[in-house]
């Protein structure tokens, strides 16, 4: 199994430069690959942040990402859980940390706009400190 980084994922995603998207379509198709939640973290700001995509297109990425049989990611409920909250309203990122998260009583931040997108979302683990 090889792990990849977020240039090879985003490339492989996002096929924007020829040469690199070739080897990183290669790359899937060849390796059992592995997916560290850093990486899908740092890819889904690179598609959102760099390439504008919409949180449904960034969803839809992800989902079919590890849906491949020969990927896996780490922690693949947390990254589940992050999907069905960032579709519910929530920031990825955040939605990641919460996420993660999810084994704990609770949830406690600053962040007002996070708080209100939780309860929004269904969640009651997030409360303002």
């Amino acid at each position: 199994m090889r792990a990849a980084d977020t240039n090879v994922v985003a490339s492989f995603l996002l096929g924007d430069d020829p040469a690199q998207s070739a080897r990183a379509n290669a790359f899937f198709r060849r390796e059992n690959v592995w997916i560290a939640l850093t990486v899908i973290l740092e890819t889904e700001w690179v598609l959102r942040g760099v390439y504008k995509f919409k949180p449904q297109d960034v969803t839809a990425a992800f989902t079919g990402l590890a849906g491949m049989d020969n990927v896996s990611i780490e922690n693949p409920s947390a990254l589940a859980l992050a999907l069905d909250l960032c579709g519910n309203g929530l920031d990825f990122a955040d939605a990641l940390h919460v996420a993660v998260a999810n084994h704990c009583d609770g949830f406690d931040t600053f962040d007002t706009a996070l708080a209100k997108a939780a309860v929004s979302a269904g969640i009651d683990s997030v409360t303002l400190l």
